[in-house]
Parts: structure tokens; C-alpha cells; sequence
């Protein structure tokens, strides 16, 4: 049912738990299945005044693949531009973790959702 890669970031999650003092925080859920996920994001700026994602963490409340594509999503983001990060898809999300079952690639969205969300918070801030 899921891939070696999924059970891996499942078992042994990258970038989780509560980060303090986040630069920002995006938080999305998803109603039907139960899924609640929780971007930390700390932002530095690049020497071309870009915004960067020097660190991520996550907190996640949800099944296997909701935590596993969580995990996958802060491994993307990392070291990204908000411009790079921006376009990281579901389907990266999926691809990276080999595959999801059909009734899982939901998860995938709701993790580049956090994302955004919270590269979003940080634009309010920033503003």
C-alpha cells in the first residue's frame, strides 16, 4: 500500500516538531479526513534581499501519509527561496515519496498548502 519512502518519513519524521520563535507559522486542515498540519518556518534574507527558508519543522495530526508528506514538504522547502518554494506541487510532493494510494494524494495538497500558508503569514509580517 505505500512506498519503502513513506514508511521511512513516517517511522522516522524529518524536521519534526514545535519550533521556537518561528519567523512565521501556517497551519491548514482538512475537515473530511481529520488531518491537521502545522509549517514552522524560520526566514533569513539572501544577499539579493530574497526571502529564504533557513529552517522548517512541522507538527502534524494525521495518518501515515499526511505525516509522511509533511516530513517530504519541509525537505523541499529547505534552503528554498519563497519564489522556489512557491512552486513545489502536490505531485513533487508525491514524487518524492515514490507514490501515494489514490485515496492518500490529498495529503500531498494539504502539505503544500501549509506551506504556503505560512510563506503567506510571513509576507503579512513582513509587509
Amino acid at each position: 500500500m505505500y512506498t519503502q519512502k513513506v514508511i521511512e518519513h513516517f517511522q522516522k519524521p524529518h524536521n519534526l516538531g514545535k519550533m521556537k520563535n518561528p519567523s512565521a507559522v501556517g497551519e491548514v486542515g482538512n475537515p473530511v479526513c481529520g488531518d491537521l498540519m502545522r509549517i514552522y518556518l524560520k526566514v533569513k534574507k539572501n544577499k539579493n534581499g530574497d526571502s529564504i527558508i533557513d529552517d522548517i519543522k512541522f507538527e502534524t495530526l494525521g495518518c501515515v501519509a499526511a505525516i509522511a508528506t509533511s516530513s517530504m514538504i519541509t525537505e523541499l522547502a529547505k534552503g528554498k527561496t519563497f519564489s522556489e518554494a512557491m512552486k513545489i506541487k502536490f505531485s513533487d510532493v508525491e514524487k518524492s515519496l515514490g507514490s501515494l494510494p489514490p485515496v492518500k494524494k490529498h495529503c500531498a495538497d494539504l502539505a503544500v498548502r501549509a506551506l504556503r500558508a505560512a510563506i503567506e503569514n510571513y509576507k503579512k509580517k513582513d509587509a
